[in-house]
């Protein structure tokens, strides 16, 4: 069994990867930026806030294409996107 900080680790590394995938996504960026209200150029000093990777990982989880594809695209388990 995993410990604390390595679920920890694995979960910040799942949502990196999911702000990747946001922001490399000309259909998706648009939609996080209107429903988060966080303008582009300010993303990468959100990223380092508490609670804004966790409400990317919310922003894929929301809707189930997005997580498919989130998941295919990264090899990442739909399941461990939602445990992260």
């Amino acid at each position: 069994m995993a410990n604390a900080a390595s679920m920890r680790e694995e979960a910040e590394t799942i949502a990196v990867k999911a702000l990747g995938f946001v922001a490399a996504d000309p259909e998706l960026l648009p939609r996080f930026l209107a429903i988060t209200g966080i303008e582009a150029n300010s993303i990468r000093k959100a990223a380092a806030e508490p609670g804004f990777l966790a409400g990317v990982l919310q922003f894929i989880l929301a809707h189930e294409p997005t997580l498919l594809r989130f998941a295919e695209e990264t090899g990442t388990p739909p399941a461990a996107v939602g445990k992260a």
